[in-house]
């Protein structure tokens, strides 16, 4: 397997345990705050960490980049993607939101061929597949008896949106540097929320402003590697290892909430792994071929 392919697979895996992390915390403060201003704090401390690394020069390749558009396309479906799910998260379990959302690894491979004309080989698909088999499983004892209703749609309708938008990363990842990607979303996002504080903003405690800029903290070094690792490897073969954070939210939903782990967490936890390293495995293979070849 190509290095460049297996950096990406490690950076985007790594940046999926932060972004769990950080929908823990979310979880938690979406309990007595709003979206909106959690959003806020989050992004201004993202885009104050960007100005902190680049300065003016940064906002300077920010203001002049070639993806400017697309990136604001791709911020308004992430707003439209995170009301979402934060919204369901008020009403749903951090395992029924988690299994709920995992629909969009599936949309992310379908798309990446009309939109990225990228090759999905089969053994992409198996591990498409295995993966989602892997989040039934797991979450099967969880969501039973979970009916349509509003948090579940919003939580669906967030998949799909997360989907749309990371295909568009790859599409941006391709023509400019990370740095200049994360400040130019962040930039759209500190504006798009603040447009909101007028109207939502409660007073908060010390302690809540520490959270929310610690979980800005964890969601700008994930925006990093996913970023990156956007940069290295194909939708397509990426898409699997977002199942990973399901094993993470039944971690973090241990520590956090007493959330016991049955046994049918391990039994889809184990095909969730198994999704990663027919991934691995297959891009290892095929990276001999071609070298033969």
């Amino acid at each position: 397997m190509h290095k460049t392919v297996t950096s990406g697979i490690l950076l985007t895996s790594f940046a999926y345990f932060l972004f769990s992390v950080q929908d823990a915390s979310v979880k938690w403060l979406v309990a007595a705050l709003p979206v909106w201003q959690i959003l806020f704090v989050r992004s201004v401390t993202i885009f104050s960490l960007c100005l902190a690394w680049g300065g003016r020069p940064l906002l300077r390749s920010a203001r002049y980049s070639p993806v400017l558009k697309p990136l604001f396309l791709r911020n308004l479906l992430l707003l439209a993607a995170w009301l979402s799910y934060y919204t369901a998260a008020r009403d749903l379990g951090l395992a029924e939101l988690t299994t709920l959302y995992y629909a969009s690894p599936i949309v992310m491979t379908i798309l990446s061929v009309p939109i990225l004309g990228e090759k999905v080989p089969g053994y992409r698909w198996l591990a498409v597949a295995t993966g989602f088999v892997g989040v039934v499983i797991a979450c099967g004892v969880a969501v039973k008896g979970l009916e349509l209703s509003l948090p579940v749609y919003l939580a669906l309708q967030a998949a799909i949106f997360w989907a749309i938008a990371t295909v568009l990363l790859r599409k941006t990842a391709l023509h400019e540097r990370t740095p200049v990607q994360m400040t130019i979303s962040s930039g759209f996002f500190v504006f798009y929320t603040a447009l909101a504080m007028p109207f939502v903003w409660q007073s908060i405690s010390a302690t809540d402003i520490a959270l929310m800029a610690g979980t800005g903290v964890v969601a700008g070094i994930g925006q990093f590697a996913m970023f990156e690792g956007m940069r290295r490897a194909p939708v397509s073969v990426l898409a699997p290892f977002e199942y990973s954070s399901l094993v993470w939210a039944f971690v973090l939903g241990y520590l956090i909430w007493s959330d016991v782990p049955g046994s049918n967490v391990f039994a889809g936890a184990a095909l969730i792994i198994s999704a990663g390293m027919i991934i691995i495995a297959s891009e290892r293979f095929a990276g001999r071929f071609r070298e033969r070849v």
